[in-house]
């Protein structure tokens, strides 16, 4: 028997935490019973379905590496009916994206149908470096660029130090590449909005010892079982 989020996680549904809101939304039932409340066990014979449909955990764990183009959104479905990143990847098993990267942000997304990795890469006390190339409009001064580095004041609280290279600065336009572990909603534009400049272009490059070598826009890759491996390691010393 394990907690209904916990198997919802497991079969790769989303974070945990974000099965716990969906439990709360009332979106699933167990035999039938819609439950509200996380925390309800279930067991290999109860029937969980989500939004109708049954939940199965997989017996087969997928790990794909996607170099998303921009136009897409990161979610399975979408109700304002705009393509999602779902059309890259095999439709089974059905995997889920690990985080969220906005319509037009383009680069590297993992998808998979491992909750609990998922939700041990998503949660904050795994500081997983993300790493980010972004173009923004007129000269990033080198007091911004420290600025940035140190950690900056946002709506939602100071952002946690970040690693900050200038790549290229011209008049019209400066590139960066800025490395964060927090995952904060848009938080890469409004670091750079909050210095008084607007990202023209954002692409993230790196997710932990992930890169996109030799991966083109718009196509995945299975990931490696070093890479697995090497995942599961990273979240468990942490």
């Amino acid at each position: 028997m394990e907690r209904l989020q916990k198997f919802l996680a497991a079969a790769g549904v989303a974070s945990r935490r974000k099965c716990e809101e969906i439990i709360a939304a009332g979106r699933v039932s167990v035999n039938g019973q819609v439950v509200t409340v996380p925390g309800v066990k279930v067991g290999p014979d109860d029937q969980v379905d989500l939004d109708g449909q049954p939940v199965k955990k997989d017996t087969v764990l997928v790990y794909y590496l996607l170099n998303k183009p921009a136009g897409y959104v990161t979610t399975v479905t979408d109700t304002h009916g705009r393509p999602t990143v779902m059309g890259f990847v095999p439709e089974r098993p059905r995997v889920y994206p690990v985080g969220r990267l906005d319509f037009d942000t383009e680069g590297l997304l993992l998808l998979t149908n491992d909750g609990e990795l998922t939700n041990a890469l998503l949660h904050p006390s795994g500081e997983v470096d993300k790493v980010y190339r972004a173009a923004a409009t007129g000269q990033v001064s080198d007091a911004a660029i420290a600025q940035l580095a140190a950690g900056i004041e946002l709506e939602d609280g100071i952002t946690a130090p970040a690693g900050v290279r200038l790549v290229k600065r011209t008049p019209r336009q400066t590139v960066l590449e800025i490395t964060i572990h927090e995952g904060r909603k848009r938080q890469v534009k409004r670091m750079l909005m909050a210095t008084g400049h607007r990202v023209l272009h954002l692409e993230r490059v790196g997710f932990a010892f992930l890169t996109l070598s030799g991966l083109e826009r718009g196509k995945y890759r299975n990931l490696t079982s070093q890479e697995i491996r090497g995942l599961k390691k990273l979240v468990r010393n942490r």
